[in-house]
């Protein structure tokens, strides 16, 4: 019979349990560097992509392929024979006929060349998309959890492609000299919003997992609501401006902060033709740009508002992400002015837009501040 110990009796030879490691920490060693990196490389890509996209658009060079070929369309044509059917299939569309009727060949080539280049970027993009993500999968790279949200990239860059020959094709009937501007809205959108998950799961995967879940611990939920409406107004805004570049709305009122001369413009609930009133929020350009006009408004208000609340945060790093957004809203506010005086040349035009993607991906970032804020020294308090 074992001897009874004694209530005060220390148990010196008693070795506590050792603590069982891996329950959160899974994820195979650098395997989120190693994605994040590759993150990095498709955001790299889809930012180009939508650089030359608004450049195409820009120079009107949309729709100088009238025909979608995944696979086959990713050669140039090679020689004269191969120029000149190109060239043909072009001059059926209602874009030659209507608008440039007589161009040259070398003409031609110019604006094919911006299209080409655009849909030879969506194809590296799916390409590097695909062997990233089979080849870390085949290793056994993944982090835990992280399969379906990966996948789900390539998903959207796919849909991407086919809503990309959607617009296209909105433009090579009847008698339109361009896309439908909705089509383009959607096409910008869907850009944007695969540039913005990219962004987020890089920023998921810039900490371990245990040092992310730490870190939401001390999550401010106030201002990640409201980074989530600012986020929300950005896209938003991102979506009007492509409806104001669909139409060239953005060059016909070349004055601030009337719109030649009226607050509200006089016609502008006209539509061409038969047209219902509704189509005007697409279709009429003083509408259009009213509406861009007054976004931007709200929007720098609420990028001033998200500052003023962040003001007060303990985290030097929420405050900081939170101003830097609303300086980067304050410039790009202010290009969009000179954007419209000017009449949306092309310089401003593109610069404004790339402003646009880095206002957005600024407030997200301020978003994963305050769901996660970094750890700080108790001299980076307030």
């Amino acid at each position: 019979m074992a001897e009874k110990r004694k209530i005060f009796e220390e148990a010196g030879g008693i070795k506590p349990p050792a603590p069982i490691s891996g329950l959160i920490e899974r994820d195979p060693p650098g395997a989120r560097r190693a994605i994040r990196a590759w993150l990095g490389l498709l955001f790299v890509l889809v930012l180009a992509m939508i650089a030359v996209g608004g450049l195409t658009r820009l120079t009107d060079s949309g729709l100088s392929i009238t025909e979608w070929k995944p696979l086959s369309g990713a050669l140039p044509p090679m020689g004269e024979a191969a120029w000149a059917r190109e060239f043909a299939a072009y001059q059926q569309s209602p874009e030659y006929r209507l608008q440039n009727a007589g161009m040259s060949l070398e003409s031609f080539q110019s604006i094919f060349w911006w299209e080409w280049s655009h849909r030879q970027l969506g194809r590296l993009i799916g390409l590097v998309w695909a062997l990233g993500y089979v080849g870390f999968w085949a290793a056994g790279r993944i982090p835990p959890g992280w399969k379906s949200r990966l996948l789900v990239l390539g998903v959207l860059g796919g849909l991407q492609g086919a809503i990309g020959w959607w617009m296209v094709a909105s433009g090579l009937t009847g008698d339109a000299v361009d896309v439908a501007s909705y089509r383009l809205a959607t096409h910008l959108g869907l850009g944007f919003a695969i540039l913005g998950l990219i962004a987020v799961q890089m920023l998921a995967l810039s900490r371990s997992a245990a040092a992310q879940m730490l870190a939401r611990r001390a999550q401010e939920a106030r201002l990640v609501r409201l980074g989530t409406w600012v986020a929300g107004l950005v896209f938003l805004q991102v979506i009007l401006g492509a409806l104001v570049a669909g139409i060239d709305a953005g060059r016909g009122f070349p004055t601030w902060p009337l719109m030649n001369g009226s607050f509200f413009p006089a016609d502008a609930f006209v539509v061409a033709g038969d047209g219902a009133a509704w189509r005007a929020f697409f279709e009429n350009p003083g509408l259009v740009q009213f509406l861009h006009r007054l976004m931007g408004y709200l929007l720098l208000a609420a990028l001033a508002f998200g500052w003023w609340r962040a003001r007060v945060s303990a985290n030097a790093s929420v405050r900081a992400a939170f101003a830097g957004a609303a300086l980067v809203g304050l410039a790009q506010a202010t290009l969009g002015i000179y954007t419209a005086l000017y009449a949306a040349p092309l310089s401003l035009g593109i610069t404004h837009q790339l402003g646009a993607v880095l206002l957005w991906v600024l407030i997200l970032r301020a978003r994963d501040r305050a769901r996660a804020p970094l750890s700080q020294s108790i001299r980076g308090t307030k």
